[in-house]
């Protein structure tokens, strides 16, 4: 007789109308189905335990199982279980008063449901603000490659990783991307702060060459995520700030990775000086993956140009649940318990003494260069330390595949640059104990060092 737990297994065949986001077809897989969470572990329906070293997809900041978060999205749902922003409720215009306190300015915010749609509603606005300050032709978007800004089609416009647009292009018009600050694979000389100012000045030359006339926006993450976890020089992002203000060109900072702690800041930008970006979005962090909700905040110098008088120079975009009161008070209660717990301190000293000790196996044959921020870890792996020679990826299968048999989930970059897939991702929950940490790092070293 079957027990309840066998009972209540999902099987292959039950699996069968779930349509896995990032998975290549394989008939002989067999799929893990998670069941419940607390702190940086899960457990699957057969009761394995594993910690998860990425925060799922880099979002869940403070962990599984907060009953505070959860007793907030419920005592919302049942006061007020929805209202669109075409008018007001509490919780929203509680949250943006909070974001625009911890940029340290003056910001209106637009709310929406993800990283994607925040980066979306930034172009928008982006655009339109040039309109109407008298700068029609300003319209282009200026990324960098290996950067990531989502996966609809403004946003994988953006996106410069060539292997998400197989099959997807063309991208949106109007899109352009420079180099990145990528000291480590660099075409550039000097040293590593040489070599990413040098990528600045291609920034430069960009717009000129395109003409500043028609450049409206420069979008970047302040640390490169999921295109390598590449980490420039802050000197470099300072450089970036001179260039736009230079050029009339508005700096979009997306934070949705880096923001809420990740790095060891609130937002990634702050480890630099004198930045204030002239738009920031943000999502994952903002409610530590317990609801869905992006965020778009924009400088009140640019927000004024909006209320004009005229039939289209308001902001005519919508999203239905963007800003739903159960995420609003969701990441009201997220950012409170960040604060309350010293969560960014916490990283950003945890980050030096702890997750650090990774930064060891840098002299490992097949370790090229290790790279972090705060609880941001990436580690490029390479076939020789001479020829720089990228890691194939089925051994970069393996060390993931491995970590999962001790029970650690960790990551890598997957389809985003071709040959360039070979950086392995530790990001895990920011609330994670010096335990779980050591275990990371016990773990991660025994595996590459097996190799």
């Amino acid at each position: 007789m079957k027990t309840e737990a066998e009972m209540n297994r999902v099987s292959a065949a039950e699996n069968s109308h779930l349509w896995n986001a990032m998975h290549k077809h394989d008939p002989d897989a067999k799929a893990m189905v998670a069941e419940s969470g607390k702190g940086s572990w899960f457990q699957d329906e057969e009761g394995n335990q594993y910690l998860d070293g990425v925060s799922g997809l880099w979002c869940l900041n403070l962990g599984y199982g907060r009953q505070e978060i959860a007793d907030a999205a419920a005592e919302q749902m049942k006061q007020l279980s929805y209202f669109p922003l075409t008018m007001n409720h509490k919780p929203a215009i509680q949250l943006a008063n909070k974001i625009s306190d911890l940029l340290g300015s003056d910001y209106q915010t637009f709310f929406s449901n993800s990283g994607s749609e925040a980066n979306e509603t930034a172009f928008k606005i982006a655009r339109q603000y040039h309109i109407q300050t008298g700068n029609p032709t300003k319209y282009k978007v200026i990324s960098r490659y290996r950067g990531y800004h989502g996966s609809t089609l403004g946003a994988m416009s953006a996106t410069a990783q060539a292997n998400r647009r197989v099959k997807y292009d063309p991208p949106a018009p109007g899109f352009l991307h420079v180099s990145p600050p990528y000291s480590y694979r660099s075409l550039y000389a000097g040293t590593p702060e040489e070599k990413d100012l040098s990528a600045a000045d291609e920034l430069e030359e960009k717009i000129t060459w395109e003409g500043e006339e028609t450049v409206a926006a420069v979008i970047m993450e302040p640390f490169i995520s999921g295109g390598g976890v590449i980490i420039p020089s802050m000197k470099y992002i300072e450089r970036v700030v001179e260039i736009c203000k230079k050029h009339q060109v508005l700096l979009i900072m997306d934070e949705v990775v880096a923001g809420f702690g990740r790095t060891g800041e609130m937002f990634g930008f702050k480890h630099a000086n004198g930045v204030e970006p002239d738009i920031v979005t943000m999502a994952k962090g903002l409610t530590s993956g317990y609801l869905p909700l992006g965020a778009t905040a924009v400088r009140n110098e640019i927000y004024k140009e909006f209320k004009q008088e005229g039939n289209d120079n308001y902001f005519r975009h919508v999203s239905t649940y963007g800003g739903h009161p159960a995420a609003c008070a969701v990441a009201l209660e997220n950012i409170r318990i960040i604060e309350e717990e010293n969560i960014v301190d916490r990283v950003k000293q945890l980050g030096k003494t702890k997750l650090s000790e990774l930064h060891d196996l840098a002299d490992h044959k097949n370790v090229g260069e290790v790279r972090q921020a705060g609880f941001l870890l990436g580690m490029e792996m390479v076939e020789d330390k001479e020829s720089k020679t990228p890691l194939s990826e089925e051994k970069m299968g393996e060390i993931v595949g491995k970590c999962k048999q001790k029970g650690l989930i960790i990551g890598k970059n997957g389809a985003t640059v071709p040959g360039g897939n070979n950086i392995l991702i530790i990001a895990p929950p920011l609330s994670s104990t010096e335990e779980d940490l050591n275990f990371i790092i016990e773990t991660v070293q025994s595996v590459i060092h097996s190799m």
